[in-house]
């Protein structure tokens, strides 16, 4: 690894990381997934870890970064190679129950969630993509109105906005941590979102901020000075819903929402701050956990049926292909 290649260019292969029997789940850890000849999703390769719940790419490097679910937590590095990722190194998280991951835009730090104890760990990265083996530590305190998910702080997203300012959600407290770049804590503190809304996942976009709230099944809209803008439910079912993943499509005219209960993806127009349900789409599957979108097509993550689905984007709208892919207990897709 002291001599590290550039990332090959796209090569339509899809990561899926999730959750294995030591972590309640039923997974190999890592798979590597790619089109066969038929035009479906086919398994190429598997990789064994702990829990790799999370998953995230160098920009520039051929590896892989993966937080490991456990009590303990840990953080696993693995080189992305031809015939699936290869083991590199592996590291204590900070933390406990580390669910996610992100990379600056300089990809000069690597920052943790871990969720378990609200820790934020941030890893100076070698030249060589390796983590520091001293990282950061934030330890927060906190909490929120619902005694069984808000007892304390829980740290559930890291992402750095277009100045380079990390926002991590903490579900336990309804808070979003802010940091400067260089990984110092922002001087006007976290912002305060509503009691018991438990963000979990967020995204900006022209001037916005869209936050999908896990524990009042709403995505509530901020603008750039944290003032709210807009709510809206994340599902039109009436189900109990807890969102998960938020995301944008690639010319930002919608922005969509995984719903796990009703077990559906929503898209939405946007319009500034207000968002307009254009349509809920089957996820494929139970508990779609977390989605990505690679060109025409949306691949779900169904935790709990042990699939990833794959709806067709026509026009921005997820339309359902009925296409599936046997992964046990998947939380996370990569395409690369």
């Amino acid at each position: 690894m002291s001599r590290p290649m550039p990332r090959p260019t796209r090569s339509g292969r899809l990561v899926i990381g999730g959750y294995t029997p030591d972590t309640d789940g039923s997974g190999p850890g890592l798979t590597v997934a790619g089109v066969d000849a038929a035009g479906r999703l086919a398994t190429l390769a598997q990789a064994t870890a702990s829990g790799p719940s999370f998953v995230i790419a160098h920009p520039r490097l051929p590896l892989l970064y993966a937080v490991l679910e456990r009590d303990e937590g840990g953080v696993a590095v693995f080189a992305d190679e031809p015939d699936g990722p290869r083991p590199v190194a592996e590291l204590p998280s900070g933390g406990s129950s580390p669910c996610h991951l992100a990379l600056d835009p300089e990809a000069a730090w690597l920052v943790v969630a871990n969720y378990g104890d609200g820790t934020v760990a941030a890893f100076r990265l070698e030249p060589d993509g390796l983590p520091g083996p001293e990282p950061l530590l934030f330890r927060h305190e906190g909490g929120g109105p619902d005694p069984d998910r808000q007892e304390g702080p829980h740290a559930h997203q890291a992402v750095f906005g277009p100045d380079g300012v990390l926002h991590v959600t903490d579900l336990g407290a309804d808070l979003v941590r802010r940091f400067l770049p260089g990984m110092r804590p922002h001087p006007d503190g976290p912002v305060r979102l509503a009691p018991g809304s438990g963000p979990r996942h967020l995204v900006h976009h022209q001037g916005h901020w869209y936050v999908a709230g896990e524990l009042d099944g709403c995505v509530a809209v901020y603008d750039e000075g944290w003032r709210e803008a807009g709510r809206v439910p994340a599902s039109g079912s009436g189900e109990r819903n807890h969102p998960s993943h938020i995301a944008l499509s690639p010319d930002g005219r919608h922005l969509y929402v995984g719903n796990r209960g009703p077990d559906t993806v929503s898209a939405f127009e946007i319009d500034g701050p207000r968002l307009t349900l254009a349509a809920e789409t089957p996820a494929g599957g139970s508990w779609p956990r977390h989605f990505a979108i690679d060109g025409d097509r949306l691949y779900v993550a169904n935790q709990r049926s042990d699939t990833v689905s794959v709806l067709a984007l026509k026009d921005g709208i997820p339309q359902p292909t009925g296409e599936t892919l046997r992964v046990g207990t998947p939380s996370c897709v990569l395409p690369l």
